[in-house]
């Protein structure tokens, strides 16, 4: 332990380290204590005790990962450290001061250097828990052998039989068969962690590395760095009297809810667990916070992974737009009717500044005779009939606001269109409109699924009628991940939800549901012309919210379950008094 000793010390060097003796808060004594088979217990207190600052132990901080020794492996260090803190691997309940001591993880230094791919979190693994430590006590071995007959998704392995000494650390056996560890343990969704003869073991950490939940059977173990850490987001802690249960504990796991503490458990290592400097820093971090609680980090900062804190796109100082109000781009295909009617209300808005008519059929010329509005109109023709050509960046939107329009969307009024956009200005990184869905998981087949029944939350606005930032547009262009908008083309389907992933993600915000409006069927198309009347339509939209998870490799959409009305709205006043009068009905 002393090489890595060495490294925790040179760790302390330039965060934290004052060069002055009589200015130091902490003092952290150079002598190696992380393993006490390694040295004599009686002689370390005595020289603890000749230090120059000692004064029993004050403002001291001591590291030790493996406390106790034969038999009886204390869960504390077994040397006189008067009232030095003391940041150790093995602390029970009863051993460990609370905001006092520092519980930290028992580092492997075996499997440490070895280099594990980051899997996605969303992919599926072969087995739902393992057990991977050698040298479990009997009666547990038992237990679990009497699990693993009755259940084939537990893989029970042991050491490898070999009289080869020291025995091979990065092999494990059952029965002939030989995997390697801990590639092993990135195969399994859970990883037992159960108390050998000491209480803190290096498998928690070794869970950790390969992305694995860890499953902590130790009764009374102080989970490391809990004090900061909310490792309910990220382990599961069962009794030992349970130890029989484990299994049907686990498989009560929904999808959605072991994707997240995998992505706990990837943040937890990278942030606090995966170097000797990520554990002394994190541990001195914790007492510094304790020191000056007024510039402590908050829970968040602890325990929120980036993904889940995205940074708002439209982060320059705002500018005046080139043109005020908003540019309404529709897409047709040969509605023109319905087109006609569209333009017409959308042209009695009062912020509208222009229309953009994306006529998206090749087979035919648009109208010669368009409506006469008193603002701009103007019609592109594109090569090909793509859904993803409405949210190209064409070069005559002038404003900062887009309102995504469908061709058949006749019912909105002038005043539902004009608080939209107010809504939208307010929130101007956020996609504002009025069809709202939402997104379930399928607690059969464990798979989401697009939901259109009205319910008390929503994930998704539709872009058939929604307000949005340009910016947006170039993102969804020429940075959509994966290979998503060239699905959405294929199968002519899915671009507004592809929309929505990418809003979400990029702004870590859910959308924002306007008006009580609910109904956004045409009355005067023909059903059979809708492509969203289309049974198989449906299917493959909920297929769509898979297909961008994986690619994703997160559900970036983000439930709500409010909407925005005028003030006004439901007040018994005067309609003189209200801005918005005509909001329509459900």
């Amino acid at each position: 332990m002393c090489i890595f000793f060495f490294k925790m010390a040179e760790s302390t060097k330039f965060s934290y380290n004052c060069g002055l003796f009589y200015s130091s808060c902490i003092f952290v004594p150079s002598i190696d204590m992380l393993n006490q088979n390694n040295f004599r217990v009686e002689e370390m207190g005595q020289a603890l005790a000749t230090l120059d600052w000692w004064n029993n132990g004050t403002n001291h901080l001591l590291f030790n990962m493996l406390p106790g020794g034969p038999m009886d492996y204390s869960t504390i260090l077994d040397v006189k450290t008067d009232k030095a803190v003391i940041a150790g691997g093995g602390f029970s309940k009863w051993t460990y001061r609370e905001t006092y001591d520092v519980a930290i993880p028992v580092y492997n230094p075996l499997v440490a250097k070895i280099k594990l791919p980051t899997l996605p979190v969303t992919e599926t693994r072969r087995w739902l828990l393992i057990s991977a430590q050698p040298g479990l006590h009997r009666e547990y071995r038992e237990e679990l052998n009497h699990l693993a007959r009755g259940d084939g998704r537990l893989l029970l392995l042991d050491r490898c039989p070999s009289e080869e000494k020291p025995w091979n650390f990065s092999q494990r056996c059952r029965e002939s068969v030989v995997y390697e560890y801990p590639h092993i343990l990135q195969n399994a969704t859970f990883c037992l962690v159960i108390r050998r003869a000491r209480l803190g073991q290096t498998a928690f950490s070794d869970a950790l590395q390969a992305g694995c939940i860890p499953v902590v059977v130790a009764d009374g173990y102080v989970l490391p760095f809990s004090e900061v850490l909310d490792w309910k987001r990220a382990a599961l802690v069962v009794r030992e009297d349970n130890l029989g249960q484990v299994l049907n504990i686990v498989k009560g796991f929904s999808m959605e809810r072991i994707y997240e503490m995998r992505r706990q458990v990837q943040f937890y290592w990278e942030n606090y667990f995966k170097s000797i400097k990520d554990i002394t820093l994190t541990t001195l971090q914790i007492i510094n916070d304790r020191i000056f609680p007024y510039a402590a980090r908050k829970y968040d900062q602890w325990n929120e992974p980036p993904s889940f804190g995205a940074s708002n796109p439209l982060f320059l100082p705002l500018i005046t737009p080139q043109s005020p109000g908003f540019t309404a781009v529709i897409l047709t295909y040969d509605r023109p009717e319905s087109l006609f009617n569209v333009i017409q209300q959308v042209a009695r808005v009062p912020s509208l500044a222009k229309v953009l008519v994306v006529w998206n059929n090749q087979n035919k010329s648009p109208p010669v005779n368009w409506p006469k509005i008193n603002k701009p109109l103007k019609v592109v023709r594109t090569r090909k009939n793509k859904l993803s050509n409405r949210f190209f960046p064409y070069t005559e939107i002038k404003t900062d606001c887009i309102l995504a329009l469908d061709d058949d969307i006749v019912m909105l009024t002038a005043d539902e269109l004009e608080f939209g956009y107010q809504v939208w200005r307010e929130f101007s990184d956020r996609l504002v409109g009025f069809p709202s869905r939402v997104h379930l998981l399928d607690n059969f087949t464990q798979k989401w699924k697009y939901e259109s029944e009205w319910t008390n939350a929503i994930s998704m606005v539709l872009t058939g009628a929604a307000f949005y930032h340009k910016f947006y547009n170039y993102l969804y262009t020429y940075s959509m991940p994966g290979n998503i908008k060239v699905w959405v083309d294929d199968h002519m389907n899915c671009e507004d939800i592809a929309f929505n992933f990418l809003i979400t993600n990029a702004t870590g915000k859910s959308p924002i549901k306007v008006t009580p409006r609910k109904k956004f069927k045409c009355p005067e198309c023909v059903n059979n012309e809708m492509l969203s009347m289309d049974l198989t339509h449906m299917v493959e939209r909920s297929e769509c919210i898979n297909q961008f998870v994986a690619t994703y490799g997160t559900v970036a959409l983000r439930t709500v379950e409010f909407r925005a009305d005028p003030v006004l709205y439901k007040d018994n006043f005067p309609s003189i008094l209200k801005r918005f009068t005509d909001i329509g009905s459900l």
